[in-house]
Formats: structure tokens, sequence, C-alpha cells
């Protein structure tokens, strides 16, 4: 599914919003692998079929996920890193107890979180950055 020129339109608006994010789990432990990876990238997937977000690219390494997503500009970068994050955090902690021992206290995920817009010039830059992680 290519739409990396693809421009959105609402009510009045047309519109491109991009933007790379990254984030890490609780104090970027190495656990992003095997059944729990899997599942992340499912839960980030609906999370944005859901709130009709589109995922360019996904990548989900060890220790930290990146995305290149486009918004709808009704929705801060904020917001939707704590959808997502908020979301899967719970659905993870509840279907894998084993991880536990490795995260104290109510988070998944760390604090915080990376963001960059990003422009036409720079699409295919970043999308080859997030393929070859």
């Amino acid at each position: 599914m290519e739409h990396k020129n693809k421009y959105w339109s609402g009510a009045h608006t047309k519109h491109r919003h991009m933007y790379h994010i990254v984030w890490i789990p609780k104090y970027r432990k190495r656990i992003l692998e095997g059944n729990v990876a899997q599942r992340i990238e499912e839960l980030l997937r609906e999370c944005a079929e859901v709130n009709k977000w589109e995922i360019h690219e996904l990548n989900i390494q060890v220790d930290h996920v990146h995305m290149l997503i486009q918004l709808i500009p009704s929705i801060s970068v904020s917001k939707a890193v704590q959808i997502f994050k908020g979301g899967s955090s719970k659905k993870i902690r509840e279907e894998f107890p084993e991880l536990q021992e490795f995260l104290w206290g109510d988070s998944f995920w760390a604090d915080g979180y990376f963001s960059e817009t990003v422009g036409q010039v720079n699409i295919s830059v970043i999308r080859e950055y997030i393929k070859n992680q």
C-alpha cells in the first residue's frame, strides 16, 4: 500500500500531516521481540485503523518502536502517542504477565517520545531509515 504522496481531504481542507515517532519500553528493556513485538504491531495497527490514521512504516526493535504515521489535523502528536502507548501498555501487561518482573509500576512504556515532522523532501529518507533499522 504505497501512499507516500497521498493528501487527505476534510470538509474544507486538504492535508498531509506526517510524523516520524520513536518511543521505548520502560528502562529501555530489550523485550520487544517474538510474540510481544508481534502483538504490539497488531495493537498499533488496530489503533491507527480505528482512529483513521495511517501507519506508513513501522519497525519494532528490541528496545524501541519507530513509526512513520499520517495523522488528521485535529489530533496532536502528543495525543496520538498517548493513545498508542496507553492502549498497548494495558493490553501487553494483561496478555504477558511474565513481563512484570522487568517492569515495576503501571506502565509498559517509558515516559516521553521523540517526534519530528516529515516533509515531502525527506520522506523517502525517513522511510528507508525506519525500514533498515
